[in-house]
């Protein structure tokens, strides 16, 4: 994980059940584990990250999450974990019910496709942006869905989700000093902590 996300492992509690999708290596339920001493499961389906998973000695399910959850039952876990992957999911929204069923809370992390820099390179370049956050080409990108700060708001207002904690992050000035102020348009990477 990322050393500026560590609050995100504040947002978990200690020996509770944790379920990490689109786990990846399984950095962050290992770090869970020595921290927080969780119980986590990790959901994958690439065979590389699965390898690297098991060799860290991390629980891990080989699933296409755009299939859905339903193998899970209400409230099997304390937190379940999305971290760069929602925008990615076929149905954003549907993947967001089924973590909140599935657990009491849930923490997503996603780029900010309304952040400043975001604009200015489609606008000045006529280009769809390759950044640090957007490392893809627009042919090969896995992000199929590209909203905001201020979409995903808007989406947790309608679906009657609880925002427990927000983070907006920034990297460089003037970002880091305009992100709280103007998050639609400062902010690279949002974080959220939900609950029902």
């Amino acid at each position: 994980m990322n050393p500026d996300y560590s609050f995100i492992s504040d947002w978990i509690e200690s020996n509770s059940k944790v379920l990490d999708l689109g786990c990846g290596e399984g950095d962050l339920l290992s770090q869970l584990k020595q921290k927080h001493n969780v119980l986590g499961y990790g959901l994958e389906i690439d065979p590389q990250s699965i390898a690297q998973c098991v060799a860290k000695g991390v629980n891990v399910i080989e699933q296409d999450l755009n299939k859905g959850l339903t193998n899970f039952a209400d409230n099997s876990f304390d937190t379940v974990v999305m971290t760069q992957a929602l925008q990615a999911m076929r149905y954003p929204h549907l993947v967001l019910d089924e973590m909140l069923r599935i657990g009491r809370e849930c923490i997503v992390t996603f780029p900010n496709f309304g952040y400043w820099g975001t604009r200015a390179y489609l606008n000045f370049r006529g280009r769809m942006p390759v950044t640090k956050q957007l490392a893809y080409q627009w042919y090969d990108t896995p992000n199929i869905h590209f909203f905001t700060y201020a979409d995903f708001e808007a989406l947790c207002l309608e679906r009657e989700i609880t925002v427990l904690h927000r983070r907006c992050m920034a990297d460089r000035f003037p970002d880091k000093l305009l992100k709280n102020l103007w998050p639609n348009l400062f902010t690279q990477t949002a974080v959220y902590h939900l609950s029902r």
